[in-house]
């Protein structure tokens, strides 16, 4: 490989601002934030959602009322397409 090409592959600590969980692992990513956690100082990155708030891994789905969207679909545009006489 060559030297001097890749970013710093380093700790860092992604913290979900939707549930206040945070995540230490190791990635490229930098930032100027910093968290301690512990005991030890590393950057912190916000995402706003992660696996901890996601509604599909969270279990916390929210369900669309689809049937009454259809119907207002249908009503609105009833007739449409036919030929006026």
């Amino acid at each position: 490989m060559k030297s001097e090409i890749h970013p710093e592959y380093a700790p860092v600590v992604f913290r979900d601002l939707a549930s206040g969980a945070t995540f230490l692992t190791r990635s490229t990513v930098s930032s100027d934030k910093t968290i301690d956690l512990d005991g030890e100082t590393y950057p912190v990155i916000d995402v706003e959602i992660s696996s901890e708030s996601h509604p599909f891994y969270t279990g916390k789905q929210r369900i669309l009322d689809s049937a009454g969207r259809v119907e207002k679909f249908n009503s609105r545009y009833k007739g449409f397409g036919e030929k006026k006489s």
